[in-house]
């Protein structure tokens, strides 16, 4: 891009790849920055490096967009601090900070006049396996990167930007999975919370992530017990054990929110022209219709 316009560029980036966020250059003019962003379906990782910057995060920006995400950030050069929820950390390289995207926050990157480096891994609140009252004790809390589960998460992170791209389309959605399963017991480790991430909570976390797959998926053919048990890297016994205790089965919440979908579609404006002619074309038949007649959708 060109020197004028890589601010504005870069908070473009930011506010799209990340969340609507309000960025201050400490140099404008000189500002430099790169971005990098690896799709992994129930996570995203991305990479920046950048010249020394401000962000804030307001009411405002929340309602104008929130993710409804959990954003960890590993610090791999330079220096930042973060602070939310009445915490505040000071990151030097090696060190991470988890943040909520639905809160305020205020942060400061190249604090020593350097660039700065860093890794964020995006999880979708329905993919955490940890309490909402337990992981609000983390935000904005300094998390080792250097021994441990936390050096095991950070380098997990760097390996995963650096050779992801690598990986086949259906590799990386298992990618995705092993982030937020590493990520959570990391932050369990970090709780004292190491005994459990019990089974029933990881059992609902699931269940909410198999829903919202199907609810992103419903207009493809090939959405079946069978696919959302490979995608999920389930057994199709395990997955229709899930769904035991719902009032429905895994199949009969697709037929419902096809149906629901399907008359939603049919319910717009635009094709109420369409309707009066599926009337009048049964009119014409007296009524009737046939087991494979497309008219059959409209009931």
């Amino acid at each position: 891009m060109p020197a004028a316009d890589r601010f504005d560029w870069f908070a473009d980036v930011v506010s799209s790849a990340l969340m609507p966020s309000a960025l201050t250059p400490q140099d404008a003019a000189g500002f430099y920055a790169e971005g990098a962003v690896l799709d992994l379906g129930t996570a995203q990782v991305s990479r920046f490096s950048y010249s020394p910057l401000r962000s804030r995060r307001t009411p405002t920006l929340i309602r104008k967009g929130d993710p409804e995400q959990y954003q960890l950030g590993l610090v791999t050069k330079g220096s930042a601090w973060f602070a939310q929820q009445g915490g505040e950390a000071v990151l030097q390289a090696g060190d991470m900070v988890l943040w909520d995207t639905s809160r305020p926050y205020e942060s400061g990157s190249g604090t020593d006049g350097s660039s700065v480096e860093a890794f964020v891994l995006q999880i979708p609140k329905a993919q955490m396996l940890l309490p909402t009252q337990q992981v609000d004790r983390l935000l904005a809390q300094r998390i080792p990167g250097g021994t441990g589960m936390g050096a095991i998460l950070a380098q997990f992170l760097v390996a995963l930007a650096g050779n992801g791209p690598d990986c086949r389309p259906q590799e990386l959605g298992g990618l995705g999975n092993m982030a937020v399963k590493l990520a959570t017991s990391c932050l369990a480790h970090r709780l004292g919370a190491v005994r459990a991430v019990p089974s029933e909570l990881r059992a609902h976390a699931l269940l909410r992530q198999i829903t919202a797959f199907i609810e992103h998926n419903l207009s493809d053919p090939e959405l079946t017990p069978g696919a959302i048990a490979d995608r999920h890297h389930l057994s199709l016994r395990s997955l229709y054990a899930l769904f035991q205790g719902q009032e429905e089965s895994v199949a009969a919440l697709i037929r419902r929110r096809r149906l629901e979908q399907c008359r939603s579609e049919l319910a717009r404006p635009e094709l109420e022209q369409c309707s009066g002619l599926v009337d009048r074309f049964r009119e014409g038949r007296g009524g009737r219709t046939f087991p494979n007649d497309p008219v059959m959708v409209t009931e």
